[in-house]
Formats: C-alpha cells, sequence, structure tokens
C-alpha cells in the first residue's frame, strides 16, 4: 500500500513523501491516526498544488514585509505628548507606537511584535525594533516631541 505521509513519522519518513507500507501498518495506524492518506493519484496532485499555493502565499508575504521592513526603516515616526517638568507626560508604550504608525505609515501591525523594554518617557529620537515575522526585523526611528 502506498500512503502520502502528512506528517513526519519517525523512522518511515518525512511529510510530504510517498511511502510503500504494509497494509495493516498504513490503514490502522497511519492513516487511523492522521499522519498519512492513501496515495491515490488525485490526493498526490492535491497535495502538489497545496503545496504550491502555500510556497506562492509564502513568497508573496516575505515580499510584503521586506516591503514594509524597507518603509518602516526610511521614515521617522513622530509622536506629540505634553511636556512635565522632567520629561512628558505619562510615556510612549507599544499600543502609541503601533497607533503612529497605523496613521503616519498606513501600515497595520499589532503592538505585540513591537520590541519595547520599558516605555519611552523623554524627549528626542528612539531606536525600536520591530519583529514583522519571518526573520525579518525593522528598526524604526521613534520621534518623541514635547509640546505646551
Amino acid at each position: 500500500m502506498k500512503v502520502l505521509l502528512i506528517k513526519d513519522v519517525k523512522s518511515l519518513g518525512k511529510k510530504g513523501e510517498i511511502k510503500e507500507v504494509k497494509d495493516g501498518y498504513g490503514q490502522n495506524f497511519l492513516i487511523g491516526k492522521g499522519m498519512a492518506k492513501l496515495a491515490t493519484p488525485d490526493v498526490v496532485e492535491n497535495w502538489k498544488s497545496e503545496q504550491a499555493r502555500m510556497e506562492k502565499e509564502l513568497k508573496d508575504t516575505l515580499a510584503r514585509l521586506a516591503k514594509e521592513e524597507k518603509e518602516l526603516a526610511s521614515k521617522n515616526l513622530v509622536i506629540k505628548k505634553k511636556l512635565a517638568p522632567a520629561g512628558i507626560q505619562g510615556s510612549v508604550g507599544k499600543d502609541d507606537i503601533a497607533k503612529a504608525i497605523k496613521e503616519q505609515m498606513d501600515i497595520e501591525i499589532d503592538k505585540k511584535i513591537v520590541e519595547l523594554k520599558k516605555a519611552l518617557k523623554t524627549v528626542g529620537e528612539h531606536k525600536v525594533d520591530i519583529k514583522l515575522g519571518h526573520g525579518i526585523h525593522a528598526t524604526v526611528t521613534v520621534e518623541i516631541v514635547g509640546e505646551e
């Protein structure tokens, strides 16, 4: 019996491989546990088309993230806060940075991907790292401007 592995199976093979196995092992264990599918021509063709679609989607995502990274690195982000006797009133956190990126650069990001050890509390330029995903990081210059 030929099966298409849809998960890595120890001592048998990797995901996506077609293996010849005994009928009972293939039917009862591999297919029964959802680790493989019977390798009919339709199943194999669907698998290949799904893998091609996922690869194209990944390429598109990487291209979009690279474009966003360049855009984020090329522009300064300006956030205005009221002045206090020492620094600014309150602080600038991940949420403020994510909102400013959405408003000023029209890039939708989640505040969870903004790498900020602690909130920014002083006027001036600060470098903030943003993890966009798939190993792509962007360094954004955040300029905090005080206003009376």
